[in-house]
């Protein structure tokens, strides 16, 4: 199940936020996206319809999503970061080609005796977890690519 741009809307005025034409046009596109996406693919996207939007605003809609923990943050290993939004019923991870940047998500994840060890030893009280593994997909590690 994927939250509507209107839900998304919804649970942000329940935690006393504005929703400004500007947020709610980010919110359409990131729902309406079914894989991850830049701030820059967000913010080329939305001035298609919101032509005065400006990157900033993209940058702190996004901050907002993570700190209402609605949308989870991609690292690669370029250093750039994607975003996709969160499903409310499925936890999920990332397996990410270090050659073209290609992302497939993941539901299988046994980390639950790992957590309860690391709680046990460091005195952490863990909330969640996110898990991100590189490598080179078929494409990048065919001869022809290398």
């Amino acid at each position: 199940m994927r939250l509507t741009a209107n839900r998304i809307a919804g649970i942000i005025r329940e935690h006393g936020y504005k929703l400004t034409p500007q947020r709610h046009a980010v919110l359409k596109v990131i729902a309406g996206s079914h894989g991850h996406l830049t701030p820059e693919d967000i913010f080329n996207k939305v001035r298609i319809e919101s032509p005065g939007i400006g990157i900033v605003t993209v940058y702190r809609t996004l901050d907002l999503l993570r700190e209402l923990n609605l949308v989870c943050r991609m690292h690669t290993h370029d250093g750039c970061r994607s975003y996709l939004m969160k499903r409310p019923t499925e936890h999920h991870h990332h397996l990410v080609c270090s050659g073209c940047g290609k992302t497939v998500d993941f539901a299988e994840c046994n980390l639950h005796e790992l957590e309860h060890k690391l709680s046990k030893n460091t005195g952490f009280a863990i909330d969640g977890h996110l898990l991100e593994i590189y490598g080179k997909c078929r494409n990048c590690q065919s001869p022809a690519r290398a």
